[in-house]
């Protein structure tokens, strides 16, 4: 009974310090993170500890399908080069740095300093996607840091594994069985997220039950990581692909009645785990620190030193890349773009559940040593990047010259409202079973639309079915036609989900169809 109480305590102050983090704008993950390690300094706060597979199991899936399915597969067709640059090359010279450094300033064993640097070689996806919600990023950098953070994993899942399986021997890493262990791991799981991607869309285009829709939404990124984990590859991977697949395809899978209904449903889970692992991140710092012998001072210095180097290996893989991201003629500021990509990599749920899988034994049955220490860094650094990044990064991306203006973003979005305005009025033509009378008021709410660029209510004389029917009608015509300009990158991913939602929430006041 005591902890269930305890969760729901957590489940209140968590939210409770998510809804503050809004209403100050500051970002949630920092604000989270700060408020648990204030509350676990405090001696009366009992010691919060995670089980790592109730973070992978519970936790990790559905945060990993939401932020995959925001992914834009157009945008992602755009970056795909310094994706794969990031997620294989990047992540293979931070674990290497780090293990260098870590064995320097730590005194790990070697073999646990590249355990070390294999856990904090990748962006947390769950981190990242959190930070950058709100931020007015241009679409191509959003896309490359979802991205990385989203591909990544695969890379430093098999780096963590064959090096925890080194570190447990006593022997050297095998690198041609780390390359086999990738293709299985990272191809099966795939494999097994496009097979699930492509079940679930045969199901749910045969399903107009709001709740079963809801029902297999929930359940689809469970079942991705369950199937791949369960023949031994990457559960991971399997739910990133899996989301990315279904979020390409949401628009033909559901209706607008659905779609609002899943936003909302998904958004408060999200919501709810979001606010919960990260508070739990920041409760668990104080307890991990009590565990090692090292003074703080000693400590500080080894996270700062550790942080730095992931922050400098960062840097010098993404200047190359910064002038690709920067289009003319904002070349200029690539370096800026370089500099705001390289400071919002930060690391989160994931490195942290893997720092509390390592085993707790060699194979020969001593201690693995220098475990409780890994554990320790490992949430230490999550912790700076989260808060001192995780602030910062803000006012960065604002100071730095790169932000998208709102002005494009308005010019953006008055541009796909006219448009389909536009694209209603010709299916209006074509209708020739509207009363001449609904016709008309139909005819000057859409010019009005184009003329003023806004959507006055002029719902109230539509109450009759069959005029109903004939504006759901245009509503489809004007979703058809969002994803032609979509398509045709005419328009920007983020622009199209708004108005999506938008003429969703129109369609949904017209009634049940």
């Amino acid at each position: 009974m005591q902890s269930v109480e305890t969760v729901l305590a957590l489940v209140v102050v968590a939210t409770v310090v998510a809804v503050s983090a809004r209403r100050l704008r500051l970002p949630a993950p920092s604000l989270l993170v700060a408020a648990g390690v204030a509350v676990g300094l405090l001696p009366f706060v009992p010691r919060i500890s995670i089980d790592p597979q109730v973070v992978s199991l519970v936790v990790l899936p559905p945060l990993l399908y939401a932020a995959g399915e925001d992914l834009s597969w157009r945008e992602l067709r755009r970056v795909w080069r310094p994706v794969t640059v990031l997620a294989f090359g990047l992540v293979l010279a931070s674990a290497a740095a780090v293990g260098v450094v870590a064995a320097a300033v730590t005194g790990l064993p070697a073999s646990m300093a590249f355990v070390l640097g294999a856990i904090l070689a990748s962006t947390d996806p769950v981190a990242v996607t959190a930070l950058g919600r709100r931020l007015p990023l241009p679409a191509r950098v959003h896309t490359l840091l979802q991205g990385e953070s989203l591909f990544n994993d695969a890379t430093s899942l098999v780096l963590f594994r064959v090096a925890v399986a080194g570190a447990a021997a006593g022997g050297a890493l095998s690198w041609q069985r780390a390359a086999g262990q990738f293709v299985l791991l990272a191809g099966g799981g795939a494999a097994i997220g496009a097979a699930v991607a492509a079940c679930v869309a045969v199901i749910r285009r045969r399903t107009e039950d709001p709740v079963l829709e809801t029902v297999i939404a929930l359940l689809t990124p469970y079942v991705a990581y369950v199937a791949a984990e369960a023949v031994h590859v990457s559960g991971v991977t399997a739910v990133v692909v899996a989301s990315v697949i279904l979020g390409g395809l949401s628009a033909s899978l559901t209706n607008p009645g659905i779609r609002l209904q899943l936003h909302a449903v998904y958004g408060t889970v999200v919501f709810l785990l979001e606010s919960v692992v990260f508070a739990v991140i920041g409760l668990t710092l104080p307890g991990f620190v009590a565990d090692v012998a090292t003074r703080p001072a000693v400590l500080l210095w080894q996270v700062v030193a550790i942080a730095g180097t992931m922050l400098a290996v960062r840097f010098l893989w993404v200047a190359p890349l910064a002038a690709f991201l920067s289009q003319a003629p904002r070349r200029r500021l690539a370096w800026r773009t370089a500099v705001v990509v390289s400071w919002a990599g930060a690391r989160g749920v994931l490195p942290l559940a893997a720092a509390l899988s390592l085993p707790l034994l060699t194979d020969a049955g001593t201690g693995l040593p220098g475990r409780e220490l890994v554990i320790t860094l490992t949430a230490a650094v999550i912790v700076l990047t989260l808060t001192a990044q995780g602030f910062t990064l803000s006012p960065l991306v604002r100071r730095s010259g790169i932000a998208a203006s709102t002005a494009d973003v308005r010019a953006e979005e008055v541009l796909a409202d006219v448009r389909t305005a536009r694209a209603a009025l010709a299916r209006l033509d074509e209708l020739d079973v509207v009363p001449p009378e609904a016709e008309a008021v139909l005819r000057k709410t859409l010019r009005h639309r184009i003329d003023e660029h806004r959507d006055p209510s002029a719902e109230h004389s539509l109450a009759d079915v069959s005029l109903r029917a004939v504006r759901r009608e245009l509503i489809a015509a004007e979703l058809r036609e969002l994803d032609r300009l979509h398509a045709a990158g005419e328009i920007s991913d983020a622009t199209r989900r708004r108005l999506q939602l938008a003429l969703d929430r129109r369609d949904s006041a017209l009634g049940e169809p």
